[in-house]
C-alpha cells in the first residue's frame, strides 16, 4: 500500500504538468492549483507516460503527498487516484512475456539484487505475515486504514493549543464596540491588531494568547476593563506540522498533519506496528529527548490514552520491535499473542485476554515454554496466577471442563417429572421419587432398576419393589453418582392391542384397540361402510388362547356372524370386540357394479358397453354394435381379456389409438413364447397354443359365432374384455428361416409352400417340421406330420408364417472322440473275455 500512496501523489502532481503546459517541474510544484483536477478526465495512457518521470522527481512520498494537499487536492479524487493506479498496477516489460509490477519496480529500487516478478516467494511471505499480525492483539485496530488524513477541524478550541506559525487566529469583540477580526500568526509569531499593532503569540497557549489579546484590545476598547465589551479568541484554520513515523511500522516515514493531531492519529495514519512492532512502548521525541510513551493497550483495555500526548513540529514517533510476546489459546474470550511489559504476571495476561469463558477449566492451564536447545511443558496452577511471570515465546492453552457431572442422577420412565437431578448426601431412592413428583397411574409397580456405574466404568443393574419403595416395607436404596433410575410403563411391557377390518368397508385397515371398543365403533373409525356392504353377515374371527394343542382337529379361531345396522344406531345389538379381532364385513346379496366390454374396428357403433345380462355372449354386443361394416374381415377378429377397463377413459380412446397400441406389441416376447411349443408341436392344439401365445388374446371364431349364436366358442364377456374387428387384410407376413423374409400379398390360390417360395424357400438352418401359422385373430396352427410327410397348416389374410431355427449342436471335441473309442475299446475287451 505503501508504494501505491507513492505513485499515486507522484502521478497526480507530474500530471499537472500536462495540465499547466510547458512549466517545469518546480514551477508547477510551486504554482499549481490541484483543487480542480478531475481523475476521470485523465487517460491511462497519461497516467503511464508520467510514471517514469516520478522515480526522477528528487522528491520523497511524503513531500509528493504534502504538496498535493496544500495544491487543494479533494481527498475523493485522490481516493480515485488509487483506484486508476490499481487497475494498472502490473506493466508490461520491455522484452515481452513476463509483466513486472509496480511493486516489484519499487522493490528493484530497493534492492537491485531483487529478480523483478518474484510475486510467488514474497506473496508466500507476506502470507504468513499477514496471519502473524492477524493473531496479534489489537492489530485489527489498523486494519483498513485509509491513507487519507482527515482530522475534525470544527473541534472546540483546546484551551493547551500552542499556538505556532500559520495558525489562523479569529477575534470577536462585542458589546458596546462590535468587530471581528481573522489574522494568520506570521513567521516571527506575531499577529498585527488593527488600530492596536503587532502582538506576539507565537509558543503561548490559546488561553494565554487570549489573555494577552485582550490585554492589548484593553488599551484601544475601554469598556473592556469594565465588562461592557467582551473578546472571544478562537482558533481557524490550523497550521500543519511535520512529523516522523520510524521504526516496526508498516508505512514508516514523514507526514504533514493538522497540529491538533495526537500521537495515536500519526500512528493510525502509517498503518500501526508491523508484526514486530511492539503495541506497548511506543516512545514520543521532542527535541532529542523523551517525553512520553503511547501503550496501546490502555485505549484496547481501558478505552482511554493517558499518554496520548498532542504532536508538536519535529516530533518523532518511535515504534521499537516487541520485547516479551506471549500467545494464550483456548477458552478464554480474547484468544490472540498479546505483549507484555517486564513485572506483569499472568493474572494481569488473563485480563488482556478478557478473562475466562464459562467453559474454561481454571484449576489447572498448560504452559509451553522454550528453552535453549526445545520446548518444555509445565502446569499452572490457579493459587499462582497472581505471583506467575510469563517469558516472551510462552503459549498457555486453558482447556474445557470435561463434559461430566459430579452430582447427577437421573431418573426415566414413568413419573411425573423424569430428568437429571442432584445428588444430595443421603439421597435415597424414595427421596428421588418424591422430587419427581411421584409415579404415574401407569407405573409397573412388580418390577424398577437402578443402572449404575461401578468404579472399574463396567455397569451393573440392581432390581427393586416398587410398591415396596412407596409403602416403606422394602428396603430403600442410597443412590450414588450417575445412577439412572427406571420406572416401566405397564404399556411398555405389553403387545400394542389392534383389531383389523376388511372388506366392504370406506378404510380398511388396522386400528387402536381400547377397552369396551365395540363393532359399531370401530366401522364408524373406519369410515363407515360402502354402498355394496350388507349389515346382515359381518365375521368376527378370534384368537383362540386355550386350544388343545394334542388334538388333530383342535380350533385355531373363533368366529362370530354378527348382526349390524348400517345406520349404526342399534346401540343393543352393538358387539364387544377383544384385542386382535379381524371383522371382515361382506357384500350384499345381489349387488353387481357394472361390467364394461369395448368393440373396436369395423362395426356400426364402436365404442364401450355395459354388460346387461350376466350370461350375455359376445354375438349380443355384435348385435348391440349395430353388425358389420362393408370393410370388416370378420375372420380376423379377437377377443383381448385380461383386465379391467377403465371405462371413462376407454370412452376417450379411439378405434385408431386401440389399433396402434395393438401394433405395438412386443414380436420378441411371442416369439419366445412359440418357441416354447416347438419342440412337441404335434401334441398341441390350437386353443392352447393360443393361450400359451399371449394370455390377453383369446381365439374366436367370429364367423362361426354370428351364424350360430349361443353355441359353443360364442364366449360370455367378462368386464374389461375388447372385441375388436379389423378391416380386410390383404397381406401375408413371412419371417424366420427363409433366404428373403418378407411380406406378400394374399391370394387364395397359394398355399404354405408357395409363401415360402416367394420368399426364397427355407434356409439350410430351418426347422421345417415345426414351422406354424400366426392368424389375425391371435391363434396359431402348428405343422402336424403323417408318415414322415409335413401337413402345413392354411394361410389367411392377415396370417404370418415363422419358420424356427434347428437347434445349434456343438461339434465333438477330440477328447470326447477320444472319451467314446476309450469306452468301446473296453467294452469289446469285456465281451471277448467273456466270450473266452
Amino acid at each position: 500500500m505503501k508504494y501505491r500512496i507513492f505513485y499515486s501523489i507522484s502521478i497526480l502532481l507530474l500530471i499537472c504538468l500536462g495540465l499547466f503546459g510547458g512549466q517545469s517541474f518546480s514551477q508547477t510544484i510551486n504554482s499549481s492549483d490541484l483543487s480542480n483536477v478531475r481523475v476521470d478526465d485523465l487517460s491511462d495512457e497519461q497516467i503511464k507516460a508520467y510514471l517514469a518521470q516520478a522515480e526522477s522527481s528528487g522528491l520523497s512520498e511524503s513531500q509528493m503527498e504534502q504538496l498535493a494537499l496544500e495544491r487543494g487536492m479533494p481527498a475523493t479524487e485522490v481516493e480515485k487516484l488509487r483506484q486508476r493506479i490499481e487497475r494498472l498496477e502490473s506493466i508490461p516489460s520491455a522484452k515481452g512475456g513476463a509483466s513486472i509490477s509496480i511493486r516489484d519496480n519499487e522493490r528493484q529500487l530497493a534492492d537491485p539484487s531483487q529478480p523483478l516478478g518474484g510475486d510467488t516467494l514474497l506473496s508466500d511471505s507476506l502470507s504468513k505475515k499477514d496471519s502473524l499480525r492477524s493473531k496479534i492483539f489489537g492489530a485489527w485496530l489498523f486494519q483498513g486504514v485509509t491513507p487519507v488524513f482527515e482530522p475534525n477541524l470544527r473541534i472546540a478550541t483546546p484551551q493547551n493549543y500552542v499556538v505556532g506559525s500559520g495558525d489562523q487566529i479569529l477575534i470577536d469583540i462585542y458589546g458596546q464596540s462590535e468587530e471581528d477580526h481573522t489574522l494568520t500568526v506570521s513567521p516571527e509569531g506575531t499577529i498585527n491588531i488593527p488600530y492596536v499593532g503587532v502582538v506576539s503569540v507565537s509558543g503561548m497557549t490559546i488561553e494565554q494568547a487570549t489573555a494577552r489579546i485582550t490585554s492589548q484590545l484593553s488599551t484601544v476598547y475601554s469598556a473592556i476593563r469594565t465588562g461592557a465589551t467582551k473578546v472571544r479568541v478562537t482558533l481557524g484554520n490550523i497550521r500543519s506540522i511535520r512529523i516522523t513515523v520510524v521504526g516496526e511500522v508498516v508505512k514508516p516515514g514523514s507526514y504533514t498533519l493538522p497540529s491538533v493531531a495526537t500521537a495515536f492519529n500519526a500512528l493510525y495514519f502509517s498503518g500501526g506496528p508491523t508484526e514486530n512492532g511492539s503495541f506497548r512502548n511506543i516512545n514520543i521525541i521532542r527535541n532529542g529527548k523523551v517525553i512520553g510513551t503511547l501503550d496501546i493497550y490502555d485505549v484496547l483495555v481501558n478505552g482511554f490514552f493517558p499518554e496520548n500526548i498532542r504532536l508538536e513540529d519535529q516530533d518523532v514517533l518511535m515504534v521499537p520491535p516487541y520485547e516479551s510476546r506471549i500467545e494464550v489459546d483456548g477458552e478464554v474470550k480474547r484468544p490472540a499473542i498479546f505483549e507484555l511489559k517486564g513485572g506483569e504476571t499472568f493474572e494481569r495476561l488473563l485480563t488482556y485476554a478478557g478473562g475466562f469463558t464459562e467453559d474454561a477449566y481454571k484449576a489447572r492451564i498448560r504452559v509451553i515454554k522454550r528453552t535453549d536447545r526445545e520446548q518444555r511443558i509445565e502446569d499452572l496452577l490457579s493459587s499462582q496466577f497472581a505471583q506467575y511471570t510469563p517469558q516472551s515465546g510462552d503459549k498457555y492453552t486453558v482447556n474445557r471442563i470435561l463434559e461430566r457431572f459430579e452430582n447427577r442422577v437421573t431418573i426415566e420412565g414413568a413419573v411425573f417429572r423424569p430428568g437429571d437431578y442432584e445428588l444430595s448426601p443421603g439421597l435415597t431412592l424414595s427421596m428421588l421419587l418424591k422430587k419427581a413428583d411421584g409415579l404415574k397411574e401407569d407405573a409397573f409397580l412388580n418390577r424398577g432398576y437402578v443402572l449404575r456405574l461401578k468404579d472399574d466404568m463396567q455397569t451393573e443393574q440392581l432390581s427393586f419393589d416398587v410398591s415396596g419403595i412407596m409403602a416403606g416395607t422394602t428396603p430403600d436404596i442410597e443412590l450414588k453418582r450417575e445412577d439412572v433410575v427406571t420406572i416401566a410403563s405397564i404399556f411398555d411391557l405389553r403387545e400394542v392391542y389392534t383389531v383389523d377390518i376388511d372388506g366392504e368397508i370406506r378404510s380398511p385397515g388396522q386400528f387402536a384397540y381400547a377397552e369396551g371398543m365395540t363393532l359399531q365403533d370401530l366401522i364408524m373409525q373406519a369410515g363407515g361402510f360402502r354402498e355394496s356392504a350388507t349389515g346382515r353377515r359381518i365375521e368376527i374371527s378370534r384368537r383362540v388362547k386355550n386350544a388343545d394343542a394334542r388334538s388333530q382337529s383342535a380350533q385355531t379361531a373363533e368366529v362370530f356372524q354378527v348382526f349390524a345396522d348400517k345406520d349404526l344406531r342399534k346401540a343393543d345389538q352393538d358387539f364387544v370386540l377383544m384385542p386382535f379381532d379381524k371383522v371382515v364385513v361382506r357384500t350384499a346379496t345381489g349387488y353387481e357394479t357394472q361390467k364394461t366390454v369395448r368393440i373396436e374396428g369395423e362395426v356400426l357403433f364402436p365404442g364401450p358397453y355395459t354388460v346387461t345380462r350376466k350370461d350375455e355372449r359376445i354375438s349380443d354386443i355384435i348385435k348391440r354394435a349395430g353388425g358389420f361394416t362393408p370393410y370388416a374381415y370378420v375372420t380376423g377378429a379377437s377377443l383381448k381379456r385380461g383386465g379391467t377397463l377403465d371405462t371413462a377413459k376407454a370412452a376417450e380412446t379411439s378405434a385408431d389409438k386401440a389399433e396402434r397400441e395393438l401394433q405395438k406389441q412386443d414380436e420378441y416376447d411371442r416369439m419366445l413364447a412359440l418357441k416354447q411349443l416347438q419342440s412337441d408341436a404335434n401334441t398341441v392344439d390350437e386353443v392352447s397354443i393360443s393361450r400359451n401365445i399371449n394370455n390377453d388374446f383369446v381365439g374366436i371364431n367370429l364367423e362361426r359365432i354370428i351364424k350360430k349364436p349361443g353355441r359353443r366358442g360364442d364366449l360370455i364377456l367378462e368386464d374389461g374384455d375388447v372385441i375388436r374387428v379389423p378391416k380386410e387384410l390383404q397381406t401375408v407376413k413371412i419371417s424366420g428361416e427363409v433366404l428373403a423374409p418378407s411380406t406378400a400379398v394374399y391370394s387364395p390360390s397359394k398355399g404354405f409352400k408357395q409363401y415360402i417360395s416367394q420368399a426364397g424357400g427355407f434356409s439350410s438352418k430351418a426347422l421345417r417340421k415345426s414351422a406354424y401359422v400366426l392368424y389375425a385373430n391371435g391363434s396359431v396352427k402348428s405343422t402336424s406330420r403323417f408318415l414322415f410327410v409335413n401337413n402345413y397348416p392354411p394361410i389367411k389374410p392377415g396370417a404370418e408364417i415363422f419358420v424356427p431355427q434347428k437347434e445349434v449342436k456343438e461339434p465333438m471335441s477330440p477328447q470326447q472322440w477320444l472319451g467314446i473309442g476309450t469306452g468301446v475299446a473296453s467294452l469289446a475287451a469285456i465281451i471277448l473275455t467273456m466270450l473266452r
